[in-house]
């Protein structure tokens, strides 16, 4: 009897583990605090941008909403990538020497010129206009430092004022709050997926 007995307890022991250990669960741990009795979780959740439907007072407005909108998607992803390769080339560049430094930028500037040299000289004088801002936007630096930074003043000197003379400001910085508002909310609008 005393074998059973032993089996029996096994068993049941086995029986009672195996289950237990089968389950998973997924613990997060949270901050909570107690209201009127209840246990509440509290968590930090991701910042959302709600907007509302935009409302256009003429169809002339609604024209120009839609044609900025058209320009921004076209010149974004080039905005994208020059934010990218910008940070790439200020990573390689630290430690290097002057000499070294200027290869290293003429070497990138044939790059990108052969990859994307074509399709730039295509955009349009507002498309490029807006690829300048959305430069800045991506970088956090107005052109003109981009510029001066890796080609000197004097040439950022002629590009200012070569800019100048058709209208624009390589010095101007990006407003997303301000002037530049409809272009912010179009980035916004793309990179949430809406367009």
């Amino acid at each position: 009897m005393g074998m059973k007995r032993l089996i029996f307890t096994i068993v049941t022991w086995i029986g009672l583990l195996f289950p237990a250990f089968s389950q998973s669960y997924d613990v997060i741990v949270v901050k909570a605090r107690i209201e009127n009795g209840d246990t509440v979780p509290m968590m930090s959740l991701p910042e959302v941008r709600i907007k509302g439907f935009i409302i256009y007072r003429t169809p002339a407005d609604q024209r120009r909403f839609d044609k900025l909108a058209r320009n921004v998607k076209k010149v974004y992803p080039y905005a994208r990538l020059a934010g990218i390769k910008l940070q790439e080339y200020d990573s390689m560049m630290a430690g290097l020497t002057d000499k070294e430094q200027r290869k290293l930028y003429k070497r990138a500037e044939d790059e990108l010129k052969s990859e994307f040299g074509e399709e730039l000289k295509g955009l349009t004088f507002t498309q490029g206009r807006i690829l300048l801002k959305l430069v800045d936007r991506e970088t956090g630096t107005p052109t003109y430092h981009i510029v001066q930074e890796l080609r000197g003043n004097f040439v950022a000197f002629f590009w200012q004022n070569l800019s100048r003379l058709f209208g624009y400001n390589l010095k101007e910085k990006y407003d997303p709050e301000g002037k530049d508002r409809d272009i912010e909310t179009i980035v916004q609008m793309i990179e949430n997926g809406l367009i």
